[in-house]
């Protein structure tokens, strides 16, 4: 689909998906510090703290923690407008799984996926973050 308008690479490189984050575990915590995963290689980064209580699967989400991806189009140099599809990665906690393990959980799933992100995971027992980029196929 081509679109008329002229194509400015500061507008369209800025453009991407907003990270969202939830913790629905007792005692293991997300929280987003860089919120938006953008065309021109700015990363999303969630930090991830304290030792899981771990997911009862009769409790529904409790133990469980999620991240969003949004939804969002951009434009590509040669006018074609392509659209990425949000994503709900979700990772059911084990009972004392450190923030490390969570992290790396989250990075491995996300780079085996087919969408158009990267992750990586950093950190320790106490505190690790999860940061991920938008990779163009």
């Amino acid at each position: 689909m081509k679109n008329k308008k002229v194509y400015d690479p500061e507008v369209e490189l800025a453009k991407g998906a907003k990270l969202d984050a939830a913790a629905y575990d007792k005692t293991q915590k997300a929280a987003v510090i860089a919120g938006k995963v953008t065309v021109g290689g700015k990363p999303g980064i969630v930090e991830i703290a304290g030792i899981a209580t771990g997911h009862i699967p009769e409790a529904g989400i409790e133990g469980t923690v999620d991240l969003w991806l949004s939804i969002f189009r951009y434009m590509r140099p040669d006018g074609t407008i392509d659209h990425v599809g949000g994503w709900n990665i979700p990772q059911a906690l084990k009972p004392k799984q450190t923030p490390i393990e969570t992290a790396k959980a989250f990075a491995g799933y996300i780079n085996a996926g087919t969408r158009p992100y990267k992750a990586k995971a950093a950190g320790n027992k106490t505190k690790a973050t999860v940061t991920i980029v938008f990779v163009n196929k």
